[in-house]
């Protein structure tokens, strides 16, 4: 369990919370000289407001939180974010609150400050302590920290920068995961792409001095159901020689947020046992330029058999996904989900928070939606609307890995990778954007883990 959270205290400071419309203060258990002091202060339950109440003594007395309308699940990151080391104990909290509160909890203490120095203002964790919650009645700590680990190793890695989380990076990251979990993992690595027949991983990936590899992790007992998951790990995308500007550059670190969320998923799964064959395939490259970078109007082969023509190489994430999702269906899992950081058409359709998915299976979609909005995990489907494949056509290849109008960007993304996913396999694709583009309580602008609780969630009631 994590060091943030305690069984019990007996020095715990209270900590009540309190709603926009509880402004009179009228809690159990505030005594009235407390409502006054928070009455002179003008504190009426505006969300992330914190109040200090002070014993005669001058010590701390108990704390004043305000959650404001309680619309937003994770208001209680703020707290934890603010508060002087000390153990802590919620009062006002409904009953079915205290793991979505201890979440936000661990949500709001997670910091990336790994390139800041040690005597930044902004480094400063008060000599290494955080505050720690008591956790509520029946909340099951271990599985929070389970959830709360995942979703900060998925932060961590997105948070990298490219220097420093190239293809071997984020197959060093897998090495460790799969050593403290007890997994085994392989490594294809370079021209053994060719040889073990994976030509667009290899063809995306061969103009960078950062050899591109195959990462394939193994966890459970063969018998078990197997849950395959794929995740884009392109670890920095120049786009090729569709050259992106400068601009659209800039947060390109994140491309490999794919790859971050499932091992994020990953790491979920197998700390808690889940009754599972899970196996993880991450294509991890760069997109860069040199002589022999791929071009727009090449004609790729494929692990499928399918030949692809290049429209542009801006597009490389679903080439390599494609390789992938073609392996991952050999084996015959019940259950395949790829992750990718893919299009910038997601991201106008419905914005950086909300991630679209793709599926066919009509019982998966309705899970992942139920199991999206049990934790707060928000998603949207999206149709795999067939006549848009019209699109992808090519007068030269079996398909065009891209669309020639740009229309249903995401869509047609989607339709692309459905190629080559086997139909009777279960599958679902996520377009996530992996970044938080504005501050809000336990999501501080910065890589982000999406989908991946919901996930958890689902597999947990499927195989927990």
């Amino acid at each position: 369990m994590l060091d943030i959270f305690a069984s019990r205290s007996d020095a715990a400071h209270i900590v009540h919370l309190v709603s926009s419309d509880q402004s009179t203060l009228d809690l159990e258990g505030l005594p009235a000289p407390a409502k006054a002091f928070a009455g002179v202060a003008g504190f009426v339950g505006e969300a992330g407001r914190i109040l200090y109440i002070p014993a005669d003594d001058g010590t701390l007395a108990r704390v004043l939180y305000g959650i404001g309308d309680g619309g937003d699940p994770f208001v209680l990151a703020g707290l934890s974010s603010a508060l002087v080391p000390g153990d802590y104990e919620l009062a006002g909290l409904k009953d079915d609150d205290g793991t979505r509160a201890a979440l936000a909890w661990a949500f709001g203490v997670y910091d990336f400050d790994v390139y800041k120095s040690s005597n930044s203002d902004t480094t400063a964790k008060k000599d290494g302590a955080l505050p720690r919650l008591v956790l509520p009645q029946g909340v099951d700590g271990e599985r929070v920290s389970i959830i709360a680990r995942g979703a900060s190793l998925a932060r961590d890695l997105v948070n990298t920068p490219s220097s420093d989380m190239g293809p071997e990076e984020l197959a060093s990251a897998a090495e460790a995961l799969a050593a403290r979990c007890g997994a085994q993992l392989v490594v294809t690595v370079g021209d053994d792409l060719l040889n073990e027949n994976h030509p667009m991983i290899h063809a995306v990936g061969r103009a960078s001095d950062r050899l591109p590899r195959l990462i394939d992790m193994h966890w459970g007992e063969e018998s078990a159901a197997k849950i395959t998951l794929v995740g884009k790990g392109v670890c920095f995308d120049t786009g090729g020689l569709n050259l992106k500007p400068g601009g659209s550059m800039a947060l390109m670190k994140k491309d490999m947020g794919g790859a971050a969320n499932v091992l994020g998923l990953a790491s979920m799964i197998m700390e808690a046992g889940l009754n599972v064959r899970l196996r993880v395939l991450v294509p991890a490259v760069e997109n860069s330029i040199s002589g022999n970078a791929f071009r727009p109007g090449d004609v790729l082969k494929s692990r499928k058999g399918l030949s692809v023509e290049i429209g542009n190489t801006d597009a490389e994430g679903r080439l390599v996904l494609g390789d992938a999702l073609t392996l991952g269906c050999e084996d015959k899992p019940d259950l395949l989900v790829d992750m990718a950081t893919l299009t910038g058409a997601a991201r106008v359709g419905l914005g950086p928070e909300l991630p679209p998915f793709y599926t066919d299976d009509e019982a998966l979609a309705a899970e992942i939606s139920k199991a999206a909005g049990d934790v707060n995990d928000p998603v949207w489907r999206m149709p795999l609307w067939q006549p848009y494949a019209d699109g992808l056509k090519s007068q030269v290849a079996d398909i065009n890995h891209i669309t020639k109008d740009g229309f249903a960007g995401s869509v047609t993304a989607a339709l692309f990778l459905q190629k080559f996913v086997e139909p009777e396999t279960s599958w679902v694709h996520f377009d996530i954007f992996g970044w938080n583009a504005r501050d809000r309580p336990g999501r501080k602008i910065g890589g982000e883990a999406q989908a991946i609780r919901a996930l958890f969630d689902l597999l947990s009631r499927r195989y927990g």
